[in-house]
């Protein structure tokens, strides 16, 4: 496994909240490296969660996810309209400043560390799906050319450990947005041995905070089958298969 122990933490979307929580116990465990493995957000607090993440300095790498992209281009386009399904991206943009605009651009596609291959949605797209049981014949390609024995990735907010054509595959979870049996906030400590970790906070006081930024459609976007009324993490394998 690594020399190095990083902790991973994928899929944010702006809940500073759950952000908060898991960044008590990653202090506590002393990582040597954090590494954002994308989609910062959309998500209602989003500046806020930017600034926060800011305070690591150099002692934190990051993956571009699709959702941090978007944000940019809409940032650097305007935004979209109120009336699309981008609204909340269009909503996020308009309260990002240029600092965080440019924070957010600066993200790598990938980020290399030790051994270990951290990507969003797969080594090769930011949006392409990886989930518990893709079958090794969709996977191949993805993996192609990948030197690393690991390979973290993101993106369908489910955590699995999975060992695939010579590699260890790992998704990391969600810290804001999990579709996991039971709320919380989901990461990875990478260390002799990956352990895939889970961080409980007061998830009722997370989403009134969240409801109150006024972004729009929070419960129908970010907590109802995430965080009030999970789906579980075995349908949403699933339904993220049948869209791949």
């Amino acid at each position: 496994m690594t020399h190095l122990r990083v902790a991973a933490l994928y899929d944010i979307h702006g809940n500073l909240p759950a952000l908060e929580a898991v960044l008590a116990e990653v202090e506590a465990a002393a990582p040597d490296l954090i590494v954002v493995g994308g989609d910062v957000g959309p998500g209602p607090l989003v500046d806020e969660v930017l600034d926060r993440l800011a305070a690591f300095g150099d002692r934190a790498r990051y993956v571009m996810g699709n959702g941090d992209r978007e944000l940019v281009s809409a940032f650097d386009g305007g935004g979209y309209g109120r009336d699309t399904p981008w609204a909340l991206t269009a909503w996020c943009a308009e309260r990002l400043t240029s600092e965080h605009r440019d924070a957010l651009a600066g993200f790598e596609p990938t980020v290399s560390v030790d051994s270990v291959l951290f990507c969003h949605g797969s080594p090769r797209s930011d949006s392409e799906i990886i989930t518990a049981v893709s079958p090794e014949e969709r996977l191949a390609p993805m993996l192609a050319g990948v030197d690393e024995g690991i390979v973290v990735c993101g993106h369908t907010h489910h955590q699995f450990d999975r060992d695939v054509l010579g590699k260890r595959l790992l998704n990391a979870g969600s810290v804001g947005m999990p579709y996991e049996d039971e709320p919380a906030a989901y990461w990875l400590l990478l260390g002799a041995e990956p352990e895939l970790r889970r961080t409980d906070y007061d998830i009722a006081a997370a989403a009134e905070s969240m409801r109150a930024s006024g972004a729009p459609d929070v419960d129908e976007l970010m907590l109802r089958e995430s965080l009030l009324e999970p789906v579980g993490a075995a349908w949403v394998a699933r339904h993220f298969e049948s869209l791949a």
